[in-house]
């Protein structure tokens, strides 16, 4: 339903606008002729974007956890799963994990800007400055840090119950208990798993629990229109780590004689 919605949502915002220019100019490239056609495809992207919103929305829940993710968001009803292979040892690849910047991260500044509606950066993890470790980034401006598993898993989120943010993992972890609105959670995981002393799949995951019934339906409108680019920056974030992690030197190789 994500993609579908999404799908619906972003054409419906195009169709709109386009709608909305015909009415005072016909854009006769797109087919559209008159003024009345204008009015006509506003009134129908209209329609698709209410529809693209209304989607239903499932809740996915976590039997047995496998991963520090699942025991901090085991119920959820958004989420995206990315993995990559990479070809070096663990040690080098939570090197560069915890290097990479925004900078090389193929279109992302591009993609926050677009998020931002294109307002001017604030401070703040997703707007981190392209030359800082992203990952560090996030951590120091408002994420928590849930669980961290050196060299397997790292978990980091925030999350806001009936009392407030959740200031530490141990208050996150408590809003499992917590059903009522208002509730919402996000959290993100990088995990390292060594198929071998050389090789590596690396994988992250982001879940998203949010409780009442208009906080869930304003939360799915935002994720079905966000999620091509999200997705995208997590693809990228994952290629330009394995980047890195491959093109870094062996730091047990023997050094060459001079």
């Amino acid at each position: 339903m994500t993609i579908l919605g999404g799908v619906l949502i972003d054409l419906s915002l195009f169709g709109m606008l386009a709608g909305l220019v015909s009415v005072l100019k016909p854009l006769r490239f797109f087919g559209i002729r008159t003024r009345l056609r204008g009015l006509l495809v506003m009134g129908l992207s209209l329609l698709a974007f209410a529809t693209g919103v209304d989607l239903p929305v499932s809740e996915t829940r976590v039997g047995a956890p496998s991963t520090l993710l699942d025991e901090f968001v085991p119920a959820y009803q958004f989420s995206e799963f990315h993995s990559i292979s990479i070809d070096a040892p663990k040690g080098k690849v939570s090197a560069a994990m915890w290097a990479v910047t925004p900078d090389e991260i193929r279109f992302y500044g591009a993609l926050t800007w677009i998020r931002r509606f294109g307002r001017p950066r604030p401070a703040g993890a997703l707007n981190a400055p392209g030359s800082r470790p992203i990952l560090g980034t996030f951590l120091k401006t408002g994420f928590l840090t849930l669980a961290d598993d050196p060299g397997r898993e790292i978990v980091f989120g925030f999350a806001r119950g009936p009392r407030g943010w959740a200031k530490s993992a141990a208050e996150f972890k408590a809003l499992d208990q917590v059903q009522a609105p208002p509730l919402g959670k996000v959290a993100m995981n990088f995990r390292i798993q060594e198929l071998d002393r050389t090789h590596c799949k690396l994988t992250t995951e982001t879940r998203v629990y949010s409780a009442g019934t208009l906080a869930l339906r304003v939360f799915a409108a935002y994720w079905r229109m966000i999620y091509p680019g999200s997705s995208l920056i997590r693809s990228e974030w994952l290629r330009a780590i394995k980047l890195r992690a491959e093109a870094a030197p062996d730091p047990g190789a023997p050094v060459p004689a001079d």
